[in-house]
């Protein structure tokens, strides 16, 4: 199954910079992800999103307002057990 990593926000320097950030680390990780940018202020509304940028994988909101560093995006792409 193919990750889904979204980037929530609408197209700011912050949101830019989160995506590119994603990209790294799951180019890091030698993982395969789609990676989407939802700019759709409705989208964003819907999914409860009061801050951006936000991060959503697989569907789950893991990080809202925040431009995190790869090293931090990392763990959140691996596969917990």
């Amino acid at each position: 199954m193919v990750m889904k990593v979204e980037i929530l926000g609408t197209g700011c320097q912050k949101c830019q910079q989160l995506e590119a950030n994603a990209k790294s680390a799951i180019a890091a990780l030698n993982l395969e992800a789609e990676v989407l940018h939802i700019t759709e202020v409705s989208e964003i509304v819907k999914r409860g999103i009061m801050r951006t940028p936000a991060l959503a994988i697989n569907g789950q909101v893991v990080s809202q307002g925040k431009v995190l560093e790869p090293n931090v995006i990392k763990p959140l792409l691996q596969p917990h057990s």
